[in-house]
């Protein structure tokens, strides 16, 4: 049986193919798509377990491919392309991405973020007794943990896999100072390469999600140079 498999959407044959090689050498399983149609195509008849995503396609933009995969999928998402800007990073992380690779990039480096990727958006290994995982409750937000689901008021909310898994990293802790180093160690993982501007973003759409104010905060409080603390939701309803 192969290795995971990798979905490759890259126009330029001049670095997909020896690139794929290089997969393969690696104990991956690669698919090679040059277009968005092809990749979108691929996407559905094969299932890959991580898609590697260059932004400048021949027939479209590679994010309109991210997005079209986010609308079904969780599958990892690593984007490639030229452009470095912090713009373009947080707005890759917007709609969906894992990580982000500027071109000229090491193959040696993204088989690694490769690797760290696929580590930590691996499926929780399952429990012999799931029931007993017990929810997480504090005033009216509740936390499934078995189920990894969150409601607020009793009206679900929706979140990604790294707001849940940050969600859960905080109220665990409860008004407990968590400092950024150990949240992006936890959440993303030791071996995560990129900046830790992706915690402020997932901050942010998490605040958003619970309703939450930064100013006023009732759930996600900033400790300036340091992290950020739960709180116990007994401050005012925004």
């Amino acid at each position: 049986m192969g290795g995971p498999r990798i979905l490759l959407v890259e126009d330029e044959m001049s670095i997909a193919e020896p690139f794929a090689r290089m997969l393969e050498r690696e104990g991956f399983t690669p698919s090679l798509a040059p277009t968005v149609a092809r990749a979108l195509e691929l996407f559905a008849a094969e299932e890959p377990d991580l898609v590697l995503l260059d932004l400048n396609l021949p027939d479209g933009d590679g994010r309109d491919v991210a997005r079209e995969i986010r609308a079904h999928s969780r599958v990892p998402i690593i984007m490639l392309t030229a452009r470095g800007t912090e713009t373009d990073r947080v707005v890759g992380l917007e709609i969906g991405a894992d990580d982000y690779v500027v071109k000229p990039f090491s193959a040696a480096e993204v088989i690694a973020r490769i690797r760290a990727v696929l580590r930590r958006t691996a499926e929780p290994a399952p429990q012999d007794e799931p029931d007993e995982v017990e929810p997480l409750e504090i005033d009216e937000l509740r936390i499934d943990r078995a189920a990894r689901r969150v409601f607020l008021g009793g009206a679900e909310v929706e979140l990604s896999r790294k707001e849940y898994d940050l969600l859960v990293e905080l109220a665990s802790h409860a008004g407990i100072v968590i400092s950024r180093d150990d949240l992006m160690a936890r959440v993303w993982d030791v071996n995560w390469f990129g900046s830790t501007k992706t915690l402020d973003v997932h901050i942010g759409w998490l605040r958003r999600k619970l309703g939450d104010d930064a100013a006023n905060p009732r759930w996600i409080e900033t400790v300036r140079g340091v992290g950020f603390r739960f709180a116990d939701g007994q401050g005012e309803a925004p």
